[in-house]
């Protein structure tokens, strides 16, 4: 079955977006199909306030544009309100454990909390203290959001995710795990290309693999032959410090016209932003008609909405 076939229920039996391990094709379908219900309500200006008076709090220890800008927007276009909580502004940039944040966050009546950080462990902690639904904004191992709505663009782009192939440059990082599970899931055909040493964890590797057609190599060619869609990120994750040694192994991987010849004619080139230009790609194909880039960046607010009722709108 794939996403274009799939009849929505209206829910999904989670209450917490961790990662994708263990969120079903069907699960990610209903998320789909929820964004592009209220995108095209958004866009025709109409209102869709399915979370009024419900809060979500942001819990930032890692400073982010489009995942504040979408969370924050999100919640208030869905009628409910936000708490912007920055590792400055709350005892956990002081050492208060994870554990006591939740439990306060629970008595104060917090619907849901979106948390954006380095530790995945940070995010479960959360998770298993709290009363409320926990979503990753992102973590040193995934990225869920960001990959919901790469391949919401794709089904956007395509009409169907069965089949088509994504190849990723660079490095082997929350991104490229986040990405092997999603499109694993939805019949997608997905490549990481990265060099030895910055190739994408073993363990999560295996389970994508487990789910659909996930495959690893250090070839240029051969990930970007046929392939529907090439994708990068930046080669240095925030709070990493840039490593002469890493930018040259993976500067061969740098997405180029040359690695955009060798894909589909029509094939189109995502980034999930922000984009070091000269380094993981080039001007001219980041800026060129391939380029979905910002359409990729949109459906940031429309799917992360669409897990927030979800996830937060249960009664």
């Amino acid at each position: 079955m794939d996403v274009s076939s799939y009849k929505p229920k209206g829910r999904i039996e989670h209450k917490h977006l961790l990662n994708l391990l263990d969120y079903s094709a069907a699960d990610i379908y209903e998320i789909l199909h929820l964004s592009n219900s209220l995108k095209t309500a958004f866009h025709r200006g109409k209102k869709h306030e399915l979370l009024k008076n419900k809060t979500l709090a942001m819990i930032f220890t890692k400073s982010s544009t489009r995942t504040r800008v979408s969370f924050e927007m999100g919640i208030k276009q869905l009628g409910g309100n936000s708490l912007f909580l920055s590792s400055n502004d709350i005892q956990l940039g002081r050492g208060e454990t994870i554990h006591d944040t939740a439990c306060v966050l629970s008595r104060y009546g917090i619907d849901g909390v979106m948390i954006r950080t380095f530790k995945q462990s940070d995010v479960e902690e959360l998770a298993k203290y709290g009363s409320f639904s926990v979503i990753n904004g992102l973590t040193d191992d995934f990225h869920p959001c960001q990959a919901l709505a790469d391949i919401f663009t794709l089904y956007e782009t395509y009409g169907q995710l069965n089949g088509v192939k994504l190849a990723y440059f660079g490095d082997g990082n929350n991104m490229a795990h986040s990405l092997m599970l999603a499109g694993a899931k939805t019949g997608m055909n997905v490549c990481i290309c990265a060099p030895k040493g910055f190739q994408p964890n073993p363990e999560i590797t295996e389970a994508a693999q487990k789910f659909g057609n996930v495959t690893v190599t250090d070839n240029v060619e051969e990930a970007a032959t046929d392939a529907d869609a090439l994708y990068t990120d930046v080669f240095f994750s925030m709070g990493q410090a840039k490593d002469p040694a890493k930018e040259k192994a993976l500067m061969p991987y740098q997405v180029n016209a040359k690695v955009l010849g060798m894909a589909k004619k029509d094939a189109v080139f995502m980034h999930c932003l922000p984009a070091h230009r000269g380094e993981e790609v080039t001007e001219d194909v980041i800026d060129s008609t391939h380029s979905i880039i910002f359409q990729e960046a949109e459906n940031r607010l429309h799917v992360q909405k669409a897990v927030m009722c979800l996830l937060m709108g249960k009664k």
